[in-house]
């Protein structure tokens, strides 16, 4: 299996358009759902234990947590993209989601509180949250599972989207044998996408970009996430075919067109297929060199 040509739209890239109205969607539609879904559940409850609790309380219970959950939602992921939690990096990041889940439950409650308090306030009462520090340790118990299952879901959807795109990998060494090329300076990349396997060759990358944990190989016009940093990645590929251009980005010198100067120091690339990345003038004076440019 080859890339796609150029020109060739995947089903994946004619997603991506869509792709954050799915995502703000999916967060808006399972809030309403469980708001109205909880808010049923427990009106019922209160009527077959015979409370005397008015309707509209449940429902202020219920939609009060609903919405502190989607305003949290996009700070979570957010926090995920930084700190992503894998099965070879659970032991190091288990500690920073469980102080992330403590802070996200004092939000969660403080802000449902406080919209309790103004609705309980316009209909002429006064909201008892309890024991503060009781009700925050119940509440924290619900919450550390709610954190949970929304880092599942959206470590599951990336996993998806990446499985989706194409997720390039280093060619490691054989279980017998030597390698039939240099490990430690690759001149293949495995890409995996859908269940197929093919090779890049790194000649063909035209630009990386770091993004989070990953940075994203564009070759032909495609983007497949390798799992890795910048500079580890930098480290390994050929220094007279590549050059680091920014703190992001790193581009194959055979791709440059030109190079524009701007007022701050900085200065724009400009690729072959009209593709403009920037580069910052810690890096602009050695790329400048690098091309016989004065």
């Amino acid at each position: 299996m080859s890339p796609a040509p150029p020109g060739f739209a995947t089903a994946y890239e004619r997603y991506l358009p869509w792709r954050r109205w799915f995502e703000v969607g999916f967060w808006v539609l399972l809030t309403l759902f469980n708001a109205a879904a909880n808010t049923v559940t427990v009106l019922i409850d209160i009527r077959n234990s015979g409370l005397g609790y008015a309707a509209w309380e449940p429902a202020v219970w219920e939609w009060s947590s609903a919405l502190m959950w989607l305003a949290l939602a996009w700070p979570i992921v957010r926090f995920s993209r930084c700190f992503p939690f894998h099965w070879d990096n659970w032991r190091r990041q288990l500690p920073r989601h469980l102080l992330a889940s403590v802070v996200v439950s004092l939000v969660h409650v403080l802000g449902m509180v406080a919209i309790r308090t103004l609705a309980y306030r316009w209909q002429g009462q006064a909201y008892d949250f309890g024991d503060w520090p009781r009700a925050l340790a119940y509440e924290y118990l619900k919450d550390v599972r709610s954190y949970a299952a929304m880092v599942v879901v959206i470590e599951f959807y990336r996993m998806l989207l990446r499985r989706w795109q194409g997720e390039a990998s280093l060619l490691g060494a054989p279980d017998v044998g030597p390698p039939l090329e240099p490990v430690d300076r690759p001149e293949r990349f495995l890409v995996r996408k859908l269940g197929r396997e093919f090779l890049v060759a790194a000649d063909d990358i035209e630009w990386l970009q770091a993004s989070g944990n990953y940075v994203n190989l564009r070759v032909r016009g495609h983007d497949y996430p390798l799992r890795s940093t910048i500079g580890g990645i930098e480290a390994r590929l050929d220094p007279a075919r590549f050059a680091r251009i920014h703190r992001s980005y790193i581009v194959n010198l055979d791709q440059i067109a030109s190079i524009e100067p701007l007022d701050t120091g900085d200065a724009r690339v400009h690729l072959k297929d009209g593709t403009e990345l920037p580069a910052s003038r810690r890096y602009r004076g050695e790329l400048r060199g690098r091309l016989g440019e004065g």
